[in-house]
């Protein structure tokens, strides 16, 4: 088995460059082959779905099929076992109070001198759509980090995208989940085609102003073709993760960790770094009894992802560790060192930054109540998770009185006249 070993302080520049970049690389080249399916979606609407759904999910599907009706709600309901209905439910909770400690404010000033007030106001977006990734097995758990956020905000039309199953449905589980959310109206259809069916509406799926959600490559490309004609929101690519460890670290879990996100697909990246080469070397022995234990799929995932956007970095000290961390901006960043809360303050960039042994990123995934849709590709930098935030926006309000008026249009009036803008200034001068 194929490991890679990368050590930092030898590691050639392009080298480095190509961990740093990771998947992101390969994104790029799928934005051609994305540009007809957006042209053909755009133009032919339901008719472009089907076929597209034929074509990718190898799924025969009617347009009058394409939304879910309640019928198959009703029928999820029934079929779900009681036992995932209520690990569901418990997740739910604990992501709901999650989110509703978000919430800010509805309306807000401050004075800022006498007879004049600033404030915001915050309003959720009209329209979102949700999109929930399906082709390596179906994700409730996206559903719920997604749909739970956008209904506390209060988003007035919320709808969801996911592909079908073989069947030509949606998972009972999934159904169940936007339920649980509070949403009504799914469709079947996945891919670059149901992001740009809610970019421009179909005779059946209905145009919204914003898509978030997570997704493969084609995904990815399809959201950055269509920046310009919606909000796209987070970037959310293939999987990414760094565990972050020292030498006080179990080996053998830093080795079941770094298997978290590697299981996800072959396009993943999961990178174990650390400055001990003695734990480095025991967690390269474990890895392959670990990853035999995996079913087929999952082992080839695993297997492809640690000899390609994965591995392990090492590096001279912890600081040089942090500095890396940094650098790349993972998605998801677990800390296992011997005191990981005094770190808290170095770490600038990560998607999510979980602490300690008892903290694994399977249960940030899922029922932490943190939020698990993350920025990829190095967009930790300047994007956060998601949040309530995402499904809401602000407005600046102003007052002035008579006297606060008085006390600021010179000094206005003054700017335009020096900026070149004689309209803006007789619009004072002249009152």
């Amino acid at each position: 088995m194929n490991i890679n070993i990368y050590d930092l302080n030898t590691l050639a520049a392009a080298d480095k460059a190509r961990i740093l970049r990771r998947s992101e690389l390969d994104i790029e080249g799928f934005q051609e082959t994305v540009r007809p399916i957006i042209k053909a979606v755009r133009e032919r609407g339901d008719q472009a779905l089907v076929e597209f759904c034929a074509k990718f999910d190898k799924v025969t599907l009617d347009p009058a099929a394409i939304q879910v009706t309640e019928a198959e709600f009703e029928r999820a309901e029934r079929n779900l076992e009681p036992e995932i209905k209520a690990v569901i439910e418990r997740a739910a909770a604990n992501i709901r109070k999650f989110h509703q400690a978000q919430m800010p404010e509805e309306m807000w000033f401050t004075e800022i001198s006498e007879g004049i007030l600033a404030g915001e106001k915050i309003t959720p977006i009209t329209s979102v759509g949700l999109y929930v990734p399906r082709g390596k097995g179906s994700f409730p758990s996206v559903m719920l980090m997604l749909g739970i956020p956008a209904v506390i905000a209060g988003v007035p039309e919320i709808i969801i995208c996911t592909p079908p199953t073989p069947e030509g449905t949606v998972d009972d589980a999934s159904l169940f989940t936007a339920r649980v959310c509070g949403i009504k109206t799914v469709y079947k259809t996945g891919g670059a085609q149901a992001i740009t069916a809610m970019a421009f509406g179909t005779e059946t799926v209905r145009k919204v102003h914003k898509v978030i959600g997570p997704g493969n490559a084609y995904v990815s490309a399809a959201k950055r073709l269509l920046y310009g004609h919606i909000d796209v929101g987070t970037p959310a690519g293939p999987s990414e993760s760094i565990i972050l460890c020292d030498e006080q670290a179990d080996p053998r879990i830093a080795a079941l960790d770094l298997l978290i996100e590697a299981e996800h697909g072959p396009d993943s990246t999961a990178l174990l770094v650390t400055h001990s080469r003695e734990l480095a070397d025991k967690v390269t022995a474990l890895l392959p009894d670990l990853i035999a234990d995996l079913p087929e799929k999952r082992r080839e995932f695993c297997t492809t992802v640690l000899g390609n956007y994965g591995g392990i970095v090492l590096t001279q000290d912890l600081a040089e560790s942090i500095a890396f961390v940094n650098d790349f901006a993972p998605e998801h960043l677990e800390v296992l060192t011997a005191e990981p809360m005094l770190l808290l303050a170095k770490i600038r960039n990560a998607g999510e930054i979980l602490l300690g042994q008892h903290t694994p990123i399977t249960v940030g995934n899922y029922a932490l109540g943190v939020n698990a849709i993350l920025p990829t590709g190095g967009f930790a930098r300047t994007f956060s998770c998601v949040t309530v935030f995402d499904f809401l926006k602000r407005s600046s309000i102003g007052y002035m009185s008579k006297q606060g008026y008085d006390s600021l249009k010179d000094v206005a009036m003054q700017f335009a006249d020096y900026e070149g803008f004689p309209a803006h200034a007789n619009a004072v001068r002249k009152r």
